[in-house]
């Protein structure tokens, strides 16, 4: 009964919340699809935060999507011992950069009165499924190693079982408890995204990768400090 809750009622309950939430929420809030920036109240730490947490995130994110999309090019890249060992090698490489940046940022959070007082208890929320999710991606990578051989034999199959509308949790019942853990946990994240500020990945503007140039010109020199006082309207202050 609970097999049946947690690996097909929350995976199609979070994919409906997140599709009918995140158009409801951008043609109705537009404008308030963002990631809420806290660079102006501290830069540094959430630089060296963000930084690891982000890259380590994304790569994550496509070497799963790769797995399952192409489960047959992932087994037989890894049909070759030595490719195996250097992908999940990396992966685990990946996963230690999202945890250290994330935990900086958590860190950040927590010292930072001005930061702690605009937190919100979806942030705090949403930093405690992160941990979950991370730190069970690792747990796994290390006790049950060479994920990147069984994900597509075993989770790909019952992934694609749900977009067919046919599931089957036969295999993804029979697995460790730190798997089942880590599946439930990103079906969770799934659908709290139209809750948070990962809304933002669903509206970054991708068009500027394809866009013409654009030239900038300056009408001051950009080198010199602009300190003149006369900022009326109409009147153009004067650089030094």
């Amino acid at each position: 009964m609970s097999n049946n809750f947690f690996f097909i009622g929350l995976p199609y309950a979070a994919l409906v919340i997140m599709l009918v939430g995140s158009i409801f929420r951008y043609t109705n809030f537009g404008y308030k699809v963002s990631s809420l920036s806290s660079q102006f109240l501290e830069g540094r730490e959430l630089f060296y935060g963000s930084r690891p947490f982000h890259w380590g995130i994304i790569f994550l994110f496509f070497g799963h999507l790769v797995a399952f999309l192409f489960p047959r090019s992932v087994l037989a890249w890894n049909s070759i011992p030595v490719r195996l060992i250097i992908l999940e090698v990396s992966a685990f490489g990946f996963g230690l950069a999202a945890l250290f940046g994330l935990t900086m940022l958590i860190i950040r959070r927590l010292k930072n009165r001005r930061l702690l007082v605009v937190t919100s208890k979806m942030d705090a929320f949403v930093y405690v499924i992160l941990l979950v999710q991370i730190i069970t991606g690792l747990l796994v990578a290390y006790t049950a190693r060479w994920g990147s051989a069984w994900f597509p034999a075993v989770l790909t199959p019952y992934l694609k079982s749900l977009f067919v509308f046919n599931p089957d949790i036969t295999a993804v019942s029979s697995m460790p408890l730190l798997v089942k853990i880590h599946v439930i946990s990103a079906f969770i994240l799934i659908g709290m995204i139209p809750f948070t500020r990962f809304m933002h990945f669903l509206v970054y503007p991708f068009a500027y990768f394809f866009r013409r140039y654009q030239y900038v010109i300056w009408n001051w020199d950009r080198k010199k400090i602009r300190s003149s006082r006369k900022l009326v309207n109409g009147v153009r202050s004067k650089n030094n």
